[in-house]
């Protein structure tokens, strides 16, 4: 059921009304109109259309989804596109909603494609920030702007905790490769798309600020200010958790190298200590007289140099910290 609401010198004073009954709330100029409509109900989209007068381009924009984050201008009315995004910590996967949105002077009609947008947070976050409501649909596109910028900013943040988790993983004393790599994978590929949504909104925000856009008034260009600055962070944050995740790939992949290295090393010594019984056994075999020969004298000999070769070897590789 499509979601509506009427304010009057910002006041609410009808929810939840018939769609039937825009025009009728729209015939009063101090009413401001909410409607919230899901993309899959083409009926009252069109119907929606049709009363406030919506370019056909913006209506197929919002009924087919999938747009980038956007501002779109058309005579009498703005189409606005963003995507809220939230961290699913346990795959590591980037959920999003999407929200395309009709603003008029006097109206605000949202269009989401599913219930992964949530739509009931947003209206508390207006119901908190009411005093604001007197300044009409600017005030609403702010709080909806509010909300998703924030959604990035934790979604950020739960990134840059994984990331933190990743990098103990990756200095833990005992081996965390196929860990790491299919954590750095999953990360790597929610931040490219958590930058897909972000990014963007900077000309976003910056468009519907502009003096002839006529959305934002003096009084609440403060509260747009705060929320494109917080808009440069997340983009900035972003982009370094970014160069983060690809600098612990090479990272693991050196320390790899270097595991792989000191394995080498150890196997190589090793194998240099049991070459050396090898050769003096493989000389005593030999089928000739020797000193000590089938005597006592020589079986006592090679063992000697036997054990102090390999100990002094031992010995020497210890030092070197190669074994």
């Amino acid at each position: 059921m499509p979601h509506t609401r009427c304010y009057r010198d910002g006041v609410l004073t009808d929810e939840d009304f018939p769609i039937a009954d825009v025009s009728e709330h729209l015939a009063d100029t101090s009413a401001v109109v909410w409607v919230d409509l899901s993309a899959e109900d083409l009926d009252d989209l069109q119907l929606v259309g049709d009363e406030l007068g919506l370019h056909r381009l913006a209506v197929e924009d919002a009924a087919q989804g999938r747009q980038r984050p956007k501002v779109d201008r058309y005579e009498g009315h703005d189409f606005l596109n963003a995507y809220s995004v939230r961290l699913d910590v346990e795959s590591g996967r980037l959920v999003t909603g999407e929200i395309s949105a009709f603003i008029t002077p006097t109206a605000l009609v949202t269009v989401r494609r599913d219930d992964a947008f949530p739509i009931d947070a947003l209206l508390t976050r207006w119901d908190d920030e009411a005093d604001l409501t007197k300044f009409g649909v600017g005030a609403l596109v702010h709080g909806l702007l509010d909300f998703v910028v924030d959604g990035h900013f934790e979604a950020v943040e739960s990134l840059d905790d994984q990331i933190e988790q990743l990098e103990d993983l990756l200095f833990d004393d005992r081996p965390h490769d196929q860990d790491v790599q299919r954590r750095s994978f999953e990360l790597r590929k929610s931040l490219v798309q958590l930058r897909r949504v972000v990014l963007p909104m900077r000309e976003v925000v910056n468009t519907l600020m502009r003096r002839d856009v006529d959305l934002v008034p003096d009084e609440l260009m403060p509260y747009f200010q705060d929320v494109y600055d917080h808009v440069l962070r997340a983009t900035e944050w972003t982009e370094s958790l970014r160069d983060l995740v690809n600098t612990i790939l090479e990272t693991n992949l050196t320390i790899q190298g270097n595991r792989l290295n000191i394995i080498t090393k150890k196997v190589t010594s090793w194998a240099a200590i049991i070459a050396v019984p090898t050769a003096i056994t493989g000389f005593y075999g030999q089928n000739l007289p020797y000193p000590g020969f089938a005597a006592q004298s020589g079986f006592i000999t090679s063992s000697v140099l036997i054990v102090a070769l390999s100990l002094a070897l031992y010995l020497s590789f210890k030092r070197r910290d190669w074994l």
